[in-house]
């Protein structure tokens, strides 16, 4: 299994993120996070919309794990992009997670044409902030999420590139194109939702698939993208999920991977950075 992905500017993530999506600050946050970290997870995936940075900090800092072996990852909100705005906005995260530096900050959603008619200059300008806190010191890595080709286009002619593009990626939603303009730009590719929100986990079809191998679904599904050379963020509360997600020492067949690609969209349809109004 592949234990690292290195980012363009040469720092290394650790290949399975932990996701924290939909579960909020508070006592069962702290003591998912907690739980992740002892399961093995090197590697936390907040954002400040999640509402939970607190909690993940909290978690870390109970951890008793060497700040130096974990890679946190955050995210700016929408209403905060902005030059001004992006700087407060990072700022108030860092002192909700209580760290001195963040390994990973993304833009979490594309400012869009049906929002803004200066939409470009306003995700250049949240670009510009990020850019400046990477150059610094105060963040080892930037990048963006949600983030379209024509979304990305102006950030790739700037000084610091994109290095990663978190995007919702699993079996039947593979955003091919996308992914592969990644993947010749050197941006790293995230999945955010690899288990279709745990939708795909009671699917007969990957289930069957999952069996040939002594695994669950949601196993399949996470070894799945890093086959496909991108990394996966599972997300559970549940202590023997949060365990068994790291599992996934296997190489999928080319028959089983064939039937993978050909899969139907089952989680309902990804929403369309161009369309939210968010």
């Amino acid at each position: 299994m592949k234990k690292t992905f290195t980012l363009n500017n040469g720092v290394e993530i650790p290949a399975i993120g932990y996701g924290t999506w939909q579960t909020r600050d508070g006592e069962g946050a702290v003591e998912a996070v907690e739980a992740a970290i002892k399961a093995g997870y090197r590697h936390i995936d907040s954002a400040a919309c999640y509402h939970n940075e607190k909690s993940v900090g909290e978690a870390i800092k109970n951890s008793g794990v060497d700040r130096s072996e974990l890679f946190i990852t955050t995210k700016v909100w929408n209403p905060d992009r902005g030059y001004e705005n992006t700087k407060k906005a990072f700022e108030a995260s860092m002192e909700k997670l209580g760290l001195d530096y963040l390994d990973l900050y993304l833009i979490h959603w594309p400012a869009n044409a049906k929002q803004f008619d200066n939409w470009d200059e306003i995700n250049l300008e949240t670009w510009r902030a990020m850019t400046e806190l990477y150059k610094e010191g105060k963040i080892r890595a930037i990048g963006v999420s949600n983030f379209l080709e024509h979304h990305l286009a102006s950030l790739m002619q700037t000084e610091v590139k994109p290095m990663v593009n978190q995007i919702k990626y699993h079996p039947g939603l593979r955003q091919e194109a996308l992914v592969e303009y990644c993947r010749k730009n050197n941006i790293v590719v995230e999945a955010w939702s690899p288990l279709g929100s745990g939708k795909l986990m009671s699917d007969a079809a990957l289930q069957e698939i999952a069996g040939h191998y002594g695994k669950n679904a949601g196993q399949l599904c996470i070894a799945y993208a890093l086959q496909n050379d991108v990394l996966p963020l599972p997300k559970s509360t549940n202590p023997e999920r949060i365990v068994t997600n790291l599992d996934v020492d296997f190489v999928i067949s080319e028959e089983d991977m064939a039937v993978l690609n050909a899969m139907p969209e089952l989680t309902g349809n990804v929403p369309n950075p161009d369309e939210v109004d968010f």
